[in-house]
Parts: structure tokens; sequence; C-alpha cells
């Protein structure tokens, strides 16, 4: 697959939550908490119609960024693209919190061209030397998206929970691998480093391929982008939430959306 191909499959599957409610984009940690001498997970990522299961595309790895518990970078091992997932090998070799994520940023264009309608896809480098400058009825958006899961081995941290003020981020007020069943967690949501007041925020527990509900549970952020959620079982949950504002970093762009998933896990008492 060449570099072009890649950008956009990434792109796509990055942004599905945005476009198709029914596609959810997800990583999938063995394990969130661990202890003991040398520890590793494996990590599964896809985009699916059944939550955690794979049955649709994998979620591809090109920019994938793992944080280690001293705010340096990770590298994945053992990666490895299917037909449905993507799945690779993380070396907690130092005690701490890890983030992993998988971010991206593009753009899209449609415009006509001999009568023609034409589509792109890519970054803002791409546009300058790739899209006409006299394109006819050009029309174009902005996107970024993040899809992240946390783990830790040992005592946690938050150094690599720091936000990096790009996108939708999540900040642990209660940390991301201190959960469990029937205790209230807090977390507050950045739009590019500053709060982000009235998200809709919807989490949904693992195992929907087996009721005919999803369960989800739902929150709104307040003024301080703050929100609480009552976790009713142990198990896994994905979180998401979306927005679409005017915040374009290129003069051509009327339209930017912003999309966030994260994986968690919530203990038993």
């Amino acid at each position: 697959m060449n570099a072009r191909l890649k950008m956009f499959a990434l792109a796509a599957s990055v942004l599905l939550p945005l476009s198709a409610h029914a596609h959810k984009a997800w990583l999938l940690p063995s394990e969130t908490v661990l202890s003991g001498d040398d520890p590793w997970i494996t990590v599964d990522a896809a985009v699916s119609n059944d939550l955690f299961y794979f049955n649709h595309v994998p979620l591809r790895l090109d920019a994938l960024a793992i944080t280690g518990p001293d705010g340096k970078p990770v590298q994945a091992e053992n990666s490895a693209t299917g037909k449905f997932r993507s799945t690779f090998d993380v070396h907690l070799a130092a005690p701490g919190t890890y983030r992993i994520a998988v971010v991206n940023a593009g753009l899209f264009a449609n415009w006509v061209e001999d009568g023609k309608p034409k589509r792109w896809r890519g970054d803002a480098q791409g546009f300058a030397t790739e899209v006409p400058k006299d394109a006819k009825e050009l029309k174009v958006s902005q996107s970024a998206g993040r899809v992240e899961t946390f783990v830790t081995s040992g005592r946690p941290n938050e150094v690599a929970l720091k936000p990096t003020g790009a996108g939708l981020e999540l900040v642990a007020v209660t940390h991301p691998n201190d959960l469990f069943a029937g205790e209230a967690a807090t977390f507050r949501f950045l739009l590019d480093g500053k709060p982000a007041p009235n998200l809709a925020i919807e989490i949904i527990p693992d195992g929907i391929r087996y009721r005919d509900k999803q369960n989800e549970l739902s929150a709104t952020t307040d003024k301080d982008g703050q929100f609480s959620i009552t976790w009713p079982t142990a198990g896994r949950y994905w979180l998401e939430t979306k927005l679409e504002d005017g915040k374009t970093s290129i003069a051509q762009a009327t339209q930017r959306r912003v999309s966030y998933a994260a994986t968690l896990e919530v203990l038993p008492q």
C-alpha cells in the first residue's frame, strides 16, 4: 500500500465514528493494570460494528503513538495488520502509566474539474501542491481524531497523561487505571488545550454482541469541560465524543470535525 492510500485508510478509520455511528474505532489492551517483573501487553486495534469484535476493518497503526511513564516515546513491537484487526505488543519496561493512542489529522477537499466532481484527502503539505489553486466550487474541511487507551504497570503516575494541546483530549481527574465498579469517576475534556463545555459523552459497556441494546451511559461536560460517571459493573467500556466547529488551521477550510474515543477498564471492588 502506498503512502497516500495508507493516509486515506487511517483517516477513514479514525473518523468513522463521525460518519457512521454503527462503526466504532478502538484499541483493546490485553490488560490495563499489571504488576510483577518484565510485564508485556498485546493490543488489538480495529473498527467494528460490534464493540471489541473484529468484523469490519483494522485500525491502521501509521499514526500510533505510545507515551511512557517518563513522557518519552515507547516503540511498539511485533506490529501486524490483517483483514479485520491490527495488533502490537508493548513492553512495559518502566513502572508507571502508559498512554497508547492513534492520532490523526487531515484535510478533505471537493471541487469541480472539467465538469466532473473531484475528491482529495491528505495533509496540509499535500493540499498546497496537489489541489489546484483555481479549483472551482472548492470545499475544504479539516479533521482531527484520537483513539486511545491507558495501561499501568505497578504504581500509576500522570506524566504520560499530560495534554498535548491538540484536538480533543481526556484529562484524568480520576486516574484512568483507578476505576472501580460502583464508584464515581471524574474526567475533564479539553479542546486544543482549553476546557470543552457542553460535550455529549457516550459510554458503552462491552458485550453488545450478546444483547439487544447498547446499554449506553451518557453525560455532558460542564462549563469547565468536566463530567462524572458512576460505573454500574466491572468490565471494559468504550467512551466517545465528537464535535464540529470552524476552528481550522488553513484559510480554505471552513469546517473542522474532531473526534475522541477511549477504551477504559473498570475493576471489581
